[in-house]
């Protein structure tokens, strides 16, 4: 069994141990964004083949995975809380695993959206208990670093879908992609169940009953939105996932569309932008607000904030080039800085809830994210796209809609191929613009959050 951090300090010895832990919770999280960030590295060729919309793409990509997610964090979370959370997370792991190489047989729209439904239920098992054991392996002032290493697994499942999705894509077929993105989860749950024992809780068991289970779900919520600081850290993450979810959405089509460039070198670009500088970012963030915490918490507010404002600017420059290699050094740049934010966020979080609370409140936070950002910014992204098609055909006054002269993307008639290709490019450009300016406004958030942080902190202490 390995030894488990308390509250206060850790031994030398103990840490070379719980870094390998964190790295294989870390692997899991790189599976299940993997998995979730599937449909979006193959959605061109499957918008193609099923003949799909824009906003249809973005009910797959988010909302149809976050729609059962939400209803699925808070219950999870309360058995992580009480049961063994190793257990919880590698049962989870197998149902979306198995979910998403399903998904490789849908022949219709439908069949798809009740799928993706079932991963993003499964997928509601993998970061509460995750948030839940880190914590307890972890001292306080190491927390937001140890939680930023677990969180490039967000980038890393997107290398993993973008290199090996769009490669399968373009040779074999987008089922062929969800098939092998999906059956490597069902390997790594049981690596899970050997590697990673369960630890020690640091705190009291909790009650059973109903009434308990809500005063706890209450104390935490209060705990989360009854606090400026935090308040703010909530809206901010909240706005920025949102604009993430949407705006990356869309990324790897935009490259095909406004590019041309081919399944697989979008891959490649997109593991690059959207994996290595994002897990960059992700790792330097919780470290960076550390330090620079030290002399003053609210660093852990100013961190979020200055990334943010920097990626923003950076953002619409890369999506107004002409050239894709330019877009791809400022995508790279722009993604680096907008990611500095996630680990001070989830940091400060674990560091004021009670220990066992840690995992509810991962769930809360998840739960929000998960109906506004990932059920919402996609959907908005791609429903953006769509009026901006409809809007450039109008203009040209063409006598059908961009749904009826470019189904799929794509023209009925060869004549009609370079009009449909032009007016998708330009529509994708227009609305991943949009969804980019709100970094701006969760920016102003994290800002806002700084007001009170130290106090905050103080008292949970």
């Amino acid at each position: 069994m390995i030894a488990v951090a308390s509250e206060g300090s850790t031994s030398a010895a103990q840490t070379p141990r719980r870094y390998v832990v964190t790295l294989l919770l870390m692997l899991a999280y790189t599976l299940n964004s993997a998995d979730r960030q599937l449909l979006a590295i193959i959605a061109q060729p499957l918008k193609l083949d099923l003949r799909l919309t824009d906003t249809q793409v973005g009910l797959l990509a988010g909302t149809a995975f976050a729609a059962l997610y939400a209803f699925g964090s808070i219950p999870l979370a309360r058995l992580a809380e009480r049961c063994n959370r190793v257990n919880l997370l590698c049962t989870a792991m197998l149902l979306w695993s198995a979910l998403t190489a399903l998904c490789g047989a849908a022949a219709r729209f439908g069949q798809l959206l009740v799928l993706r439904t079932g991963v993003g239920i499964a997928e509601a098992g993998c970061t509460p208990p995750a948030h839940s054991i880190i914590s307890d392996y972890f001292a306080p002032p190491e927390r937001a670093t140890a939680l930023s290493l677990y969180s490039c697994g967000i980038s890393l499942g997107y290398i993993l879908s973008a290199m090996l999705g769009s490669y399968l894509a373009l040779r074999y077929g987008w089922r062929v992609a969800c098939v092998a993105v999906g059956l490597p989860g069902v390997v790594m749950a049981a690596v899970l169940k050997l590697g990673v024992p369960e630890p020690a809780r640091t705190a009291a068991p909790l009650p059973s009953d109903l009434r308990a289970e809500w005063q706890q779900l209450r104390l935490v919520g209060r705990s989360l939105l009854g606090r400026w600081p935090l308040a703010n850290f909530l809206c901010g993450v909240t706005v920025a996932a949102f604009a993430a979810q949407g705006s990356w959405a869309f990324i790897p089509s935009l490259f095909n569309r406004a590019f041309g460039l081919d399944y697989a070198r979008v891959g490649l670009v997109a593991a690059l932008t959207g994996g290595v500088a994002v897990g960059a970012g992700l790792l330097a963030g919780g470290p960076l607000a550390d330090y620079l915490a030290r002399r003053d918490v609210r660093w852990y507010a100013y961190v979020p904030a200055l990334g943010l404002l920097l990626a923003t600017p950076l953002f619409v420059l890369a999506f107004l080039q002409d050239a894709w290699q330019r877009s791809a050094v400022l995508l790279g740049a722009a993604g680096f800085l907008q990611y500095l934010s996630f680990g001070p966020t989830v940091g400060v979080v674990q560091n004021v809830v009670e220990p066992r609370q840690r995992a509810t409140a991962t769930a809360l936070i998840y739960v929000v994210l998960n109906v506004v950002a990932l059920g919402g910014g996609a959907l908005f992204t791609g429903w953006l796209i769509d009026r901006f098609a409809e809007s450039h055909l109008h203009h040209l006054r063409a006598a059908a809609s961009f749904e009826v002269l470019c189904p799929g993307g794509g023209a009925l008639r060869p004549a009609g191929a370079a009009l449909c290709r032009q007016t998708l490019a330009a529509a994708s450009r227009e609305g991943i613009i949009v969804t980019v300016l709100l970094y701006g406004w969760a920016a102003l958030h994290y800002l806002l959050g700084a007001k009170g942080l130290r106090r905050c902190l103080r008292s949970a202490s």
